[in-house]
């Protein structure tokens, strides 16, 4: 059983900056990406960022320049820099690690980020 555990969000005034991480603990197997997402009220959860294996990353339209999604294969981690932050970004934050066409993917239980004007 694998646990995804975030950590790194909070309240932060817009144009402040902020680090997530997740960490992944139980048995790891070949992780194909790492991602980030996030949910608001009445929305569907969109993708905010990506990085596969190689270090290959993707970033929503919204927050590309402004975060940068990086990640510790050894330690299983991922991090999200959130820099400029705005408003809008406010959101429950959640990370996934994704394996593959044969095994569901995990999901962290997400962060809280809110960011005021």
């Amino acid at each position: 059983q694998v646990q995804l555990v975030e950590s790194g969000g909070g309240l932060v005034q817009a144009g402040g900056s902020l680090r997530l991480s997740c960490a992944a603990s139980g048995s790891i197997f070949s992780i194909s990406t790492m991602g980030w997402h996030r949910q608001t009220p009445g929305k569907q959860r969109e993708l905010v960022a990506l990085i596969t294996t190689g270090g290959t990353t993707n970033y929503a339209d919204s927050v590309k320049g402004r975060f940068t999604i990086s990640r510790d294969n050894a330690k299983n981690t991922v991090y999200l820099q959130m820099n400029s932050l705005k408003p809008e970004d406010t959101a429950v934050y959640y990370c996934n690690f994704n394996y593959g066409p044969f095994r569901a993917p995990d999901w962290g239980q997400g962060t809280q980020v809110t960011v005021s004007s």
